[in-house]
């Protein structure tokens, strides 16, 4: 078995653990690294994402099960009848929030591999009572929709658990309309990432050690066509952030702690298909 398929699997049964958990009324943290921190707060990647205004009409289990690193729903700008993907979808809270926004006259398709997280998220459909929706079972790399089938794509902290994100831009790039968007939370690196970082597979699975560099990202966008591309930091993580992320994680947290301080950030990435008769930026600084 791949490397590759190794880590998915792992990464697949810890997200089916985290939706279990939110059934039973337990809180994930860190985009599953671990539960919550013994303090009884949340982790500093998850918390502090959505306002009371958003999840108070929300199930608990789809508020308790998100284990993001942003809210692309308040930043994507989504209008009413658009058609929306969501990938990595988890127990759906971006999906039904964003059903709102698009209205009756508008989709939102929402995309996960992990059958507990489906049947949650589809469990919390019901009861919010939302009609526009439809949650698929699949990978972020292969998309299951037709060619130029949505105007936005939305993600939340989920591209960076992929081994392959190459082939996870050229899936959003394909079934994205032409001037389609990509608006997603992520994990981004700012310099190098430690060894003992990218070894870990507690942290793969933790939204960190499959970030990418900031600019890897920003050219990896450019290389599968796209045009507009930037990233803003939303969050920038400190030493005592990083404190709380590795505990318990087997690494050595006072020797790592300073030397991640400031590299990780939450990031919003937005990036535009080109139209049909537009051509495509080929070079990282050609859309600035």
């Amino acid at each position: 078995m791949s490397d590759r398929q190794t880590l998915k699997e792992e990464i697949q049964v810890r997200y089916g653990q985290a939706a279990l958990q939110a059934q039973k009324q337990e809180r994930r943290s860190c985009c599953g690294t671990g539960t919550v921190l013994e303090s009884g707060k949340l982790d500093p990647i998850t918390s502090h994402l959505y306002v009371d205004q958003q999840t108070g009409a929300l199930p608990e289990d789809a508020v308790r099960a998100s284990l993001g690193c942003g809210n692309p729903t308040a930043l994507a700008h989504i209008k009413t009848g658009e058609t929306v993907l969501d990938l990595g979808s988890g127990g759906g809270i971006d999906v039904l929030l964003s059903a709102r926004q698009v209205g009756p006259t508008g989709k939102v398709y929402g995309l996960d591999m992990t059958d507990e997280m489906l049947e949650l998220a589809r469990a919390n459909q019901a009861k919010a009572g939302v009609t526009n929706v439809e949650f698929m079972k699949g990978d972020i790399e292969h998309i299951p929709l037709p060619d130029n089938t949505v105007d936005l794509i939305i993600s939340n902290c989920v591209i960076n658990l992929s081994p392959d994100k190459d082939l996870v831009l050229r899936e959003a790039f394909r079934v994205l309309k032409p001037g389609g968007r990509l608006a997603v939370s992520d994990i981004v690196v700012r310099g190098e990432i430690p060894q003992d970082i990218q070894a870990s597979i507690e942290l793969w699975a933790g939204c960190v050690a499959g970030a990418l560099e900031e600019k890897e990202y920003l050219t990896k966008l450019d290389h599968a066509g796209f045009e507009r591309v930037s990233i803003e930091p939303t969050r920038v993580y400190t030493a005592a952030d990083a404190r709380d992320l590795f505990e318990g994680t087997g690494i050595d947290v006072d020797a790592i702690a300073e030397v991640v301080d400031g590299k990780f950030i939450s990031g919003f990435v937005r990036a535009i298909k080109p139209e049909a008769n537009s051509p495509v930026c080929c070079s990282p600084t050609c859309c600035a």
